[in-house]
């Protein structure tokens, strides 16, 4: 139950970053402070914590192996992701955003082809490229209902234009998210933990977000106050926060198959609680009933996909399944 409650607690905190990317946004914000803030400010905050576990020389000389590779998926992981999300919200609202970007659990299954799994054969130890789980997909069908309900229900209050503009980079930002990640994780082999490379991806994007920001400067002046602690407080609560919850409660529930699917279901609530603030905060937000029944079906789908998808990886295995970090 503990674990549970670490979930949402954690969805709660994951959706600060759709809310106030949208009210900043809104605000007249600039896209590009906003998301370059958020890492420049998270630098510090995940320094001193792999600092203080003394793992801080450890990730160094991990990063010294394959330093391109972490530039470069590490780009592809947050930078693009982050970059397209928050261009994405000054044109759709924060509850079409969060509920569309839930396609990242599907992105995941697809791009299961890009990674190789070691197995043991006749020949000896050899790599072989992993298939896409057919059959955990199954409510994926039910999230695609449900965004393409959501979308249809927006479309009929904003241009044809804004809405390519609000969706397509969401998409985009769906793969680029679990392509990223599980590439660097793949890279790493275990030897980092998730602070370690989470600071590491950081570390490698920061050129990027130190150009975006010297561009900005130049072109249009420093953030406005107001932005600037909007973007403090995604860092602290999504980038920090949220993430601590959520690794803390998949770590509690690690040995359990069913548990854990459990707790990455939680992570749908991000979704409501979304939708929840944006209706609270941010003046003129409205959702139909088609959007809300396609919000619905979009978490319904995400809670079954991960119920199915453990019973699946059971079957598969005998051993317990190993969260990754």
């Amino acid at each position: 139950m503990k674990a549970i409650l670490l979930g949402i607690a954690a969805s709660f905190f994951f959706s600060f970053t759709f809310i106030l990317n949208r009210l900043m946004s809104a605000s007249g914000g600039s896209w590009i402070w906003s998301a370059s803030l958020r890492y420049l400010f998270m630098f510090p905050l995940l320094l001193i914590v792999v600092v203080l576990h003394k793992n801080f020389r450890a990730l160094i000389e991990e990063m010294r192996k394959h330093p391109w590779q972490w530039v470069w998926w590490s780009f592809v992981g947050f930078g693009l992701c982050y970059s397209l999300q928050c261009f994405a919200s000054a044109y759709g609202p924060a509850w079409l955003i969060a509920g569309t970007f839930q396609i990242t659990i599907i992105a995941g299954s697809l791009l299961v082809p890009l990674f190789h799994e070691i197995r043991q054969t006749a020949d000896g130890v050899v790599k072989v490229r992993k298939r896409i789980p057919i059959k955990g997909m199954g409510m994926s069908f039910v999230i695609l209902l449900g965004v393409g309900l959501m979308e249809w229900s927006q479309s009929t209050h904003v241009s044809i234009h804004d809405m390519l503009l609000g969706t397509v980079p969401t998409i985009i930002a769906a793969f680029a998210y679990p392509l990223g990640n599980r590439k660097m994780m793949e890279l790493c082999e275990g030897r980092l933990d998730a602070y370690q490379r989470t600071l590491g991806m950081t570390i490698a994007t920061l050129p990027l977000w130190l150009i975006l920001s010297l561009y900005q400067v130049v072109a249009h002046g420093l953030p406005s106050n107001s932005q600037s602690l909007q973007s403090f407080i995604v860092a602290v609560f999504s980038g920090f926060i949220a993430t601590v919850l959520f690794f803390t409660a998949t770590d509690l529930a690690k040995s359990n198959v069913y548990q854990l699917a459990r707790v990455e279901a939680t992570i749908s609530g991000e979704v409501v609680f979304t939708l929840i603030g944006e209706l609270l905060v941010i003046s003129g937000t409205r959702i139909s009933i088609v959007g809300l029944i396609g919000l619905c079906l979009v978490v319904i789908g995400m809670v079954l996909h991960s119920l199915i998808s453990s019973h699946v990886q059971r079957a598969s295995s005998n051993e317990p399944i190993q969260m990754a970090p």
